[in-house]
């Protein structure tokens, strides 16, 4: 069986996409940073601790984990505490480039199988009275950056180079490849169900 190590209702919706039957098993682990690693060597040690988990109640399963983060010039935006951590990461990405990382992982069969997917969004220069609007409204604070890109009231991103799906938390091509892998076989329509969710036709197809 497939397991989804999250609580995300996102990647769940887009793992359905997949047209692959799979269950769900919330992963509880320590995601503090550390040391000094790269962003990119954080969100990988989340997505596979997180898989390594779940992993060890179902070891007869495969387990699928993710983590998405959001880096403004190296510096890491996880989800915002408060309103005026919020406020301080919406102002700080206003106008501006940033990256989106997820890292998905796959574990089986005690061997966890893991990569990455690397977006660029550019957002656009929103009023503070929409960032008011928009933390009142609730959306930021489960959100890594306090922001969805797919939100239809704040709309905050004026370019995407990448992968909408991946800065939503799953990118379909990544981890389609990574459980065919694994011996699991997608549905063929999976890019048409991708393009429904997200409006975006997958840049793999």
């Amino acid at each position: 069986m497939l397991i989804l190590a999250s609580a995300s209702p996102r990647r769940r919706q887009l793992l359905a996409a997949l047209g692959i039957p799979f269950a769900v098993d919330v992963a509880d682990i320590d995601e503090s940073r550390v040391g000094v690693e790269s962003p990119e060597a954080h969100v990988c040690r989340l997505a596979e601790d997180k898989a390594r988990a779940v992993a060890a109640r179902h070891p007869h399963d495969i387990i699928l984990a993710a983590d998405t983060i959001v880096a403004l010039d190296g510096q890491i935006l996880g989800k915002p505490g408060d309103e005026e951590e919020a406020w301080a990461m919406l102002r700080a990405l206003r106008d501006r480039a940033h990256q989106v990382i997820t890292a998905v992982a796959v574990a089986q069969a005690g061997v966890i199988t893991a990569d990455l997917d690397v977006s660029t969004v550019v957002m656009r220069a929103y009023a503070d009275m929409e960032i008011a609007a928009y933390i009142a409204s609730g959306d930021p604070f489960d959100k890594a950056g306090a922001y969805a890109i797919q939100n239809p009231e704040f709309h905050p991103v004026a370019r995407l180079e990448g992968c909408f799906a991946g800065v939503m938390g799953l990118p379909l091509a990544l981890t389609a490849r990574l459980l065919t892998a694994a011996g699991l076989s997608p549905a063929p329509h999976w890019p048409q169900a991708c393009h429904a969710i997200t409006g975006q036709c997958c840049q793999m197809f």
